[in-house]
């Protein structure tokens, strides 16, 4: 990871918290020690919004997991960006696999989406994904490219991006993506901002993962070259999201503590 991109872990609780849960996940983050050099997000459902951002230190933001397009009407059970800056927070999660696949959101509506968040003064996670038929078949860079494409065309302020590539064929299935598969997904990303947006845009964009990370994986993955973060499913529910906060920073401080045992040993030789 470049150093002026600032690590970053967004918590996704997805449809699986009520009060109780929130106010559970919260007493783990505040009581924990978190690398103050990692920018934490918590995705929340929109009925909480206002009650995880009230709860919550202002250190860690908080995500709305999705939005509409236009800012009001007649769009029953919709969320606009208004709504959600209303509500305290800032950022929104859109394209996300689960929008994809299951609500069969096209890529122009993404487009659609991303735009109006951007120009409403929002923060947005903005999902690319891979699923087990584009692996099996090799259409991943076709896929992920076209979805790069609409997004792309919709942002006109990547500082206020986190660009989001979910493994989808490994988000709770019990395979994992190896490091190796993962860091060669993220170069190819970075590459095409590069081809087709700008070597500043490629060189400053955050991109994270997503596909079953946990305390286990994590770690390894931190050290990835392109990987900027982490985007946390299941185990943001659990107290494994600290060590996945602090990813990076138990990964440097095992290198350190190899290091210095390496001049002892020197120093007694």
């Amino acid at each position: 990871m470049v150093a002026s991109r600032r690590f970053f872990v967004i918590g996704n609780w997805k449809m699986n918290v009520d009060t109780a849960t929130i106010n559970n996940i919260i007493d783990t983050m505040t009581d924990a020690s978190l690398d103050p050099h990692t920018e934490v997000v918590v995705g929340c459902p929109s009925c909480y919004l206002s009650y995880a951002r009230q709860q919550l230190p202002s250190r860690i933001g908080v995500a709305a997991q999705n939005c509409y397009k236009v800012d009001r009407g007649n769009f029953s059970g919709e969320i606009s960006p208004a709504m959600i800056k209303d509500c305290g927070c800032e950022w929104v999660i859109l394209g996300h696999p689960e929008r994809r696949t299951i609500f069969s959101e096209s890529d122009d509506l993404i487009h659609q989406k991303v735009t109006h968040a951007l120009d409403a003064g929002m923060k947005v996670v903005a999902c690319v994904v891979e699923t087990q038929k584009d692996k099996q078949t090799g259409c991943t860079e076709e896929t992920l490219f076209a979805q790069l494409k609409a997004l792309a065309a919709a942002i006109t302020d990547w500082s206020r991006v986190v660009l989001a590539f979910e493994a989808l064929w490994a988000s709770g299935t019990g395979v994992l993506a190896t490091p190796a598969e993962v860091q060669e997904v993220l170069a190819k990303l970075r590459q095409w901002l590069r081809q087709n947006v700008s070597n500043t845009v490629a060189n400053t964009t955050r991109i994270i993962y997503a596909g079953s990370v946990s305390s286990t994986n994590c770690q390894e993955l931190a050290t990835l070259k392109d990987l900027d973060g982490f985007l946390v499913g299941s185990a943001a529910l659990k107290p494994d999201i600290v060590h996945i906060i602090n990813a990076r920073t138990t990964h440097v401080s095992r290198l350190a503590s190899y290091f210095n045992s390496l001049r002892t040993d020197d120093r007694s030789a």
